[in-house]
């Protein structure tokens, strides 16, 4: 459940000296912070209503920042960062009045807003400045990880405010939070602020599922509690009869976590083994095992829900033993077991020891692990930046699901979900990746395009001299996944003889061009677009893979079109017509995540088709434009509005796959069309129709196919797999 305010500040008798007190113990501190509340107060005001706002905002952000243990420093950087934010202060002014260190930690805080450049297009390009943004936003996140702290509690603030706002304002908010700052708040391991920030964006983005199941908590909440008294009370005196130091209670549940739970294990409410949940909390760490031995000893234990977290911590640094027993009445109950010290670490994470005794300095326990992916991104941050994906490796590391495995000498090493044999060989070092020429997981050879599973044991096989692969760029053969990886290649190649890159990038490009029916001199467009002084410029930045072809290929198709229709102008000619309605149900065409049964409608700029990897922009007052994933008006869209853009995903009705067809030349030869098939088996395309003809003079045969598919990410994959056929001279789409 979602925390509330603890202050009334409309209360009369509220005392500020009483407030402080209770939320700051040294008597220093206290009078530190009352004095620049006092001064806050005392600051000229644009607007009498503004400035309670900002003074009850300040006073929140206390009531957030206090009970994680931080410093007397931190708690005057919130007051002080809203201050400046508000224009009451300048940096000048707030380094004059209060030191340099205090308005270093504000400005950091203030670095902290280019992390919304993470919620972009994931296919967009990032521009310079918005790498350099993201660059100090990590290099302050490093020096200062408190600046982090202050935003994200300024995070929590905000999602309280816009419970009354209108739906589309908490949906846009919601949604920022839930993608970025949510999992930011786990990767630093602050759970405490991480509950929160999910549960009151799961309340605004789905609202009737969150009122489902916060009103099946509340109906059964008596007879939980009774039950939950009755087996701490049980539990408590086993512990206390053996001699184990701990304490029992029963544990809050979130309902976030109870939806993740019933999505991701197809479970109903009542069939969770967690909804009745006790932790307990030791004062040493032998104690945690005797603990669990104890509830092992009083009730059944269910094997395949024990997680030993101690052992194997979380890559966050969480550590806890979690069981789950049948209780009594065949009850199921999940039980954590930790010390005293990992849970302040799983609630506080990277704040858990922030105030030092007597004055020490230095960083606190446990710190330099929880922030070591920041220094990792640092370390790369040339190379990425280079080819332009270091906002993609930003996201890969902090919001993407992770697998771990193990070198052939037992080192752990976390890579982005869906990473490959070649990611990891180039997670290792840039050479073992150039001469990488093959693969063992767990002692069996595997292509490079394995998806490595967490817990394989993965074995690089070299070559004496580095030879990558320009297929490896290739997004639709699933080569490599990382932006390190994609970027150590593209500078590789860089490296090679110019003339040889133009040769290259002119076969790519005119390969890729064939494929949509167009020609090389139709590339021309594209010239001064991508900032290339000619032609054999962007042929040589292709073929070092400088410039992504399908990034070139996209816009020489959307640049010939012959209907041009602006974004606007197309929502107003669509609202004209009463195109485009919601359908009751919300199952239309696109189901956009979080808004409900808002306007959509297809934009004619590029027009996309089901199958196409889509996003949406919220348009004023009109609804949601759907335009593909890399229209570049959209991307357009998304660099002036960025917090109007929304995802969106293919609805029910278009669920099905789609019919297209393809033309086939190779050279005749037996077994051709046996081959041909068995490509098309393997990649799950079934053939509608085919028809195909000989040419006796050229040997040469032409095989047209007519397929069902389910995406267009799988046309191109297709087509690219069909190519490397033996024989084959060109595939195409009709």
């Amino acid at each position: 459940m979602v925390s509330v305010r603890e202050a009334h500040f409309n209360d009369p008798d509220f005392h500020l000296e009483a407030w402080v007190a209770r939320h700051v113990s040294q008597a220093d501190e206290a009078q530190i912070l009352l004095t620049l509340l006092r001064q806050v107060e005392a600051l000229p005001a644009k607007s009498p209503a503004a400035h309670r706002a900002l003074l009850e905002q300040a006073r929140e952000m206390i009531e957030i920042l206090a009970p994680l243990n931080m410093d007397i420093e931190t708690l005057q950087a919130a007051v002080l960062f809203l201050v400046f934010e508000a224009g009451l202060l300048s940096k000048e002014a707030l380094a004059d009045r209060y030191g340099t260190g205090l308005a270093t930690l504000v400005g950091n805080v203030v670095t902290m807003n280019a992390i919304g450049a993470l919620k972009l297009n994931p296919q967009s390009r990032s521009g310079e400045p918005q790498i350099d943004n993201i660059r100090r936003m990590l290099l302050a996140m490093v020096e200062d990880v408190r600046a982090v702290v202050i935003k994200l509690a300024e995070r929590v603030c905000l999602l309280r405010a816009v419970k009354n706002a209108d739906e589309e304002t908490r949906v846009l908010l919601a949604r920022e939070i839930a993608d970025i700052y949510a999992p930011l708040a786990n990767r630093l391991g602050i759970g405490q602020l991480k509950w929160e920030l999910e549960d009151l964006s799961f309340r605004y983005l789905h609202p009737a599922t969150y009122k489902d199941i916060a009103k099946q908590l509340d109906g059964k909440r008596l007879d939980r509690e009774i039950f939950i008294d009755k087996f701490v009370s049980q539990l408590q005196q086993r512990l206390d009869e053996d001699q184990i130091r701990a304490k029992v209670y029963g544990r809050p549940k979130h309902i976030y976590s109870i939806w993740r739970k019933m999505k991701g294990k197809h479970l109903k409410f009542d069939e969770l083994f967690d909804v009745r949940a006790v932790r307990i909390v030791t004062e040493r760490l032998q104690d945690c095992y005797g603990a669990l031995g104890v509830v092992h000893t009083l009730w059944h234990h269910i094997p395949r829900e024990f997680d030993d977290y101690v052992a194997n911590p979380k890559p966050n640094g969480y550590q806890s033993i979690h069981t789950v027993v049948v209780g009594p009445e065949g009850k199921t109950v999940e039980i954590q077991i930790r010390t005293q010290a990992m849970h302040e670490d799983a609630e506080l994470g990277v704040a858990a020891h922030w105030k030092y005794k007597e004055g020490t300095k230095g960083k606190p326990s446990g710190y330099e692990e929880k922030i070591n992916w920041l220094r990792k991104i640092l370390q790369w941050q040339e190379d990425v930046a280079e080819s332009g994906n270091l906002v993609e490796e930003v996201r890969s590391q902090v919001f993407e699901d992770r697998v771990y495995v193990f070198t052939p000498s037992g080192e752990v090493i976390d890579l982005p979900q869906g990473s490959t044999v070649l990611d990891f060989a180039y997670y290792i070092h840039s050479q073992v990746g150039h001469k990488c020429i093959g693969a063992k997981v767990d002692g069996r050879i595997v292509p490079f395009t394995y998806q490595v599973e967490t817990g394989e044991r993965i074995e690089i096989i070299t070559s004496k001299h580095p030879n990558p692969k320009r297929d490896w760029l290739n997004p639709n053969l699933g080569y490599i996944k990382s932006a390190r990886s994609r970027s150590k290649i593209q500078h590789w190649f860089k490296q090679q003889d110019r003339d040889k890159n133009i040769i290259a990038g002119k076969e790519m490009l005119e390969t890729e061009l064939l494929r949509v029916s167009l020609k090389l001199k139709d590339a021309a467009v594209a010239v001064e677009r991508f900032n290339m002084s000619g032609m054999d410029d962007m042929l040589a930045a292709i073929g070092g893979g400088d410039l992504r072809l399908n990034q070139v290929v996209n816009y020489i198709q959307s640049s010939l079109r012959q209907e041009r229709v602006s974004d606007e102008e197309a929502v107003e000619d669509l609202v004209k017509k009463g195109h485009h309605k919601p359908e009751p149900g919300g199952k239309g065409q696109v189901e956009v995540n979080g808004v409900g049964n808002l306007l959509s409608h297809m934009a004619r700029c590029c027009q996309p088709v089901p199958g196409d990897e889509i996003y949406g922009f919220i348009t004023k007052g009109r609804g949601i434009s759907v335009h593909k994933a890399d229209c570049e008006q959209v991307k357009e869209l998304m660099r002036a509005h960025p917090e109007r853009g929304v995802e969106v995903v293919w609805g029910e009705n278009y669920s099905g796959g789609y019919r297209l067809r393809l033309r086939v030349l190779a050279h005749d030869r037996s077994g051709l069309l046996r081959d041909l098939t068995s490509v098309l088996a393997a990649e799950k395309s079934n053939v509608m129709a085919m028809s195909s003809s000989s040419d006796v003079k050229t040997q040469t045969a032409a095989i047209e196919l007519e397929l069902e598919l389910y995406n267009l990410e799988g046309l191109s994959r297709v087509i690219s797999k069909l190519t490397q056929v033996d024989g084959i001279i060109e595939a195409r789409r009709l």
